[in-house]
């Protein structure tokens, strides 16, 4: 199933009929080595391994207004009724809620602040919109996980994003343990892209965000970027901790079944070259609130 009058010429092929191998990186992860938010050695951290952990990029007394704010949100009907609310595959227990920075000036603050937008322009070398946004929850006893994926597959099969010139910053709103749901990464899973089996089923994503099943990497291919990149990296820290990720790094994260609930931010910043087009695999493009076709370059605010 292919949508995109270019398909022929795709560089990133996949769910498709016919199996696919891996396939290297075609494009740069760190487009402008320029001075910035990041230091030289944290833009060569990320261009090693495809994410750069950052300890604290908000002080922990700003945490706690963005915390009440995303429990405001979880429990608001007229977001729920917006369809921006996506509830746990086994109850109704709220997931995670959608384009967040158009429903909360408070989160759309923080979205905008010039040091989380300095880091994406530094490492995508332009100007950048905001593609997504999201905070994903994972109550405490509650939680699931996230299976494994890149999301530079889905983006670019269901959205149409051309290349992986975007990233994710994930800001941790409660601590974020090794044992309560938090996001591992495979270090150098960046630079492989791995196609997925099964066509795109029309309104996918509508099970999708609930608990994917189409579009996750086969055994193999997992257990073989596990072994060029020596392992899995699970990515903890306290309140107002971050990390940035690339589009196409391999990540997932399990379930929480702990005491300590788990609330993160995040935001995908994605280059203002790299706007998307037509599904490369999918019926039809996601809504806006999912995969946003605004793409006025984002002007960094003050500190949030």
């Amino acid at each position: 199933m292919t949508t995109h009058e270019d398909a022929a010429a795709d560089p990133y092929p996949t769910r498709r009929e016919s199996a696919v191998g891996l396939i290297d990186r075609q494009h740069p992860v760190v487009h402008a080595h320029r001075p910035g938010p990041l230091s030289a050695a944290e833009l060569a951290d990320f261009d090693r391994d495809g994410f750069v952990v950052v300890d604290q990029i908000l002080e922990p007394e700003a945490v706690g207004p963005l915390l009440a704010e995303v429990e405001r949100l979880a429990a608001d009907e007229a977001v729920a009724q917006s369809g921006r609310v996506v509830r746990e595959p086994g109850g109704d227990a709220v997931r995670s809620v959608f384009e967040v920075h158009a429903v909360s000036p408070v989160l759309a603050a923080v979205i905008g602040d010039r040091r989380l937008v300095g880091m994406a322009e530094q490492i995508l070398g332009s100007a950048v919109y905001v593609h997504q946004s999201r905070v994903n929850r994972k109550p405490a006893f509650a939680g699931e996980g996230f299976a494994w994926h890149s999301d530079f597959e889905t983006w670019h099969a269901e959205d149409g994003m051309p290349t992986p010139r975007a990233l994710s910053l994930s800001l941790a709103l409660t601590p974020n343990y090794p044992h309560n749901g938090s996001l591992m990464i495979v270090p150098g899973s960046h630079r492989i892209f791995v196609p997925t089996a099964r066509e795109t089923p029309e309104d996918h994503y509508r099970q999708s965000l609930r608990r994917q099943e189409v579009g996750v990497p086969a055994e193999a291919g997992l257990a073989a970027l596990v072994e060029r990149g020596g392992g899995i990296t699970t990515v903890t820290g306290g309140p107002g901790s971050a990390v940035l990720f690339d589009s196409n790094a391999m990540h997932a994260s399990t379930e929480n079944i702990t005491p300590y609930p788990r609330t993160n931010l995040f935001v995908v910043y994605n280059s203002v070259d790299n706007r998307l087009v037509a599904p490369y695999a999918a019926p039809a493009p996601r809504p806006d609130f999912i995969a946003s076709r605004r793409f006025e370059p984002l002007s960094a605010g003050p500190p949030a």
